[in-house]
């Protein structure tokens, strides 16, 4: 018996002491990837810190301009980790399962139920410009305006001449300063780059995001130009930079507020635009609303309907009438199309009025910001004859948020017409508008394409600027 007991003994102490091995899984450190609800993926970024026996994390929702979101009750014991996150319309609520550097498990709040997916980062993944930055020089700095900092990064080239720079400048919502996507880091590798071929390249973390200070809350497209303007004014009172070769470099969004920029007297020395827009933002989102609707299958009637309704929202924006009778037409319109869900999506939603009022919220709550507003009446065409220097303007062939046809042709036109001596327009073949090499350009292809772009897109836009530029 007394053999027993001793092996009784050691037993316990081996399961106690398994036991407490897994108790507190190592889930430390950065992790990427995405809740899936109604079919549906929403990007998210979790950054989880042990501090003695307790965790703490933090969590990005990009696609909703949302970073640094606290998350509350974190648990991790065995295989298991649950934690949560109070903002938006309800306590959100994740319960996964840890398989070394994968978490998965389902997501619920307000009455919709789903699942989410993470996987731990690493910085030695992705694009080769991690091992080449050795190649040149670069520099954390901070540019104040105003009240805000921006934060950002500045790569020079080894020369220690005054190299000529480019500003690089983020599409529509929040964004760090790599523009980073689903993983893809289009403005990391666009600064490796143009700095390897003796190009400076600053690229700064957006209002609020990151290391940057302020918030995009309230703003409007002329308030991010000032945020460039004092990044220009920046670079030209650094003494290894070429005052007179700074130019910009611009995606969607970001494209249009170059030509804002380069319209007036700031000394751009030439713009890049990829992506960009000839004109105005409403007619963008219809044609967006009517591509996308016919890749998804919707019936044409469906489209003309829709196309309709937005239209109603443009009028209510521009005379701030009509808003009750919007929002009861568009809740009519979010449960009518719950309904006509595949049953596997369907009952994913607890529950559909719940569900329904927080989209059309969300909605309205966007269509009714000073930024809305602000980007469907601005066209830049007009700007865009202003514009004296040099313009490179890229196209993705397969690009489903901007069509490359009508505003490649827009912006031709208004360059002709404002006899702009130097542009030039062009499409890169199956690609979409984040230049990536696509099938067909639907924005729910991003996630599962290559992390670098498409072939020759780099080369074009280096060799185009090398061209302008005299590197010394």
């Amino acid at each position: 018996m007394v053999k027993s007991h001793h092996i009784l003994i050691l037993l316990n102490i081996i399961i106690l002491f398994y036991s407490s091995a897994k108790a507190q899984p190592d889930v430390s450190g950065h992790w990427e990837g995405a809740i899936t609800i109604v079919g549906t993926d929403l990007v998210i970024k979790t950054d989880f810190r042990r501090t003695g026996d307790s965790l703490g994390g933090t969590i990005d929702i990009p696609q909703q301009n949302a970073f640094g979101l606290p998350l509350k009750n974190i648990q991790a014991a065995g295989d298991t980790i649950h934690f949560e996150l109070a903002a938006g319309p309800g306590l959100a609520i994740f319960d996964g399962v840890i398989n070394s550097d994968t978490i998965r498990g389902d997501f619920s709040q307000s009455g919709l139920k789903g699942t989410f997916h993470l996987i731990k980062y690493s910085l030695n993944l992705g694009h080769p410009v991690d091992v080449k930055v050795n190649l040149y020089n670069e520099e954390e700095v901070l540019i104040q305006n105003g009240k805000d900092t921006l934060a950002g990064t500045l790569t020079l080239p080894k020369s220690g001449g005054r190299s000529p720079a480019v500003i690089l400048i983020t599409g529509s919502g929040a964004q760090n300063r790599d523009e980073e996507i689903f993983g893809f880091k289009p403005f990391r590798i666009i600064a490796d780059q143009l700095t390897k071929n003796g190009i400076a390249v600053l690229r700064c973390d957006d209002r609020g995001v990151g290391k940057s200070t302020g918030s995009s809350e309230g703003a409007t497209g002329k308030d991010f130009m000032l945020d460039v303007l004092a990044q220009m004014n920046y670079l030209k009172g650094r003494k290894d930079i070429n005052p007179n070769k700074i130019g910009l470099c611009g995606h969607s969004e970001g494209a249009t507020i170059a030509v804002m920029l380069a319209a007036e007297p700031h000394d751009v020395a030439f713009i890049v635009l990829m992506g960009g827009t000839g004109v105005s933002g409403d007619t963008i989102i219809l044609k967006q609303m009517e591509v996308l609707g016919r890749m998804s299958g919707m019936q044409e009637e469906e489209i003309t309907g829709s196309l309709i309704l937005q239209n109603r929202v443009y009028e209510a924006i521009r005379t701030d009438s009509g808003w009750e009778d919007i929002r009861d037409t568009i809740l009519k319109k979010t449960i009518a199309q719950i309904e006509k869900m595949p049953d596997d999506q369907r009952r994913s939603i607890v529950d559909v009025n719940t569900y329904a009022e927080t989209q059309v919220n969300a909605t309205l709550r966007l269509a009714r910001s000073p930024w809305f507003k602000y980007f469907i009446d601005y066209n830049p065409a007009k700007d865009l004859t202003k514009v004296r220097c040099p313009v490179l303007a890229i196209f993705g062939e397969l690009d489903m948020q901007v069509d490359p046809v009508l505003n490649g042709r827009r912006i031709r036109t208004a360059l002709e017409l404002g006899k702009n001596k130097d542009h030039t327009v062009h499409t890169f073949p199956k690609t979409n508008h984040l230049f990536q090499k696509a099938e067909t350009g639907n924005p729910t292809e991003y996630a599962t394409l290559a992390k670098e772009f498409g072939p020759g897109v780099l080369d074009t836009v280096s060799q185009w600027i090398l061209k302008r530029v005299k590197i010394e």
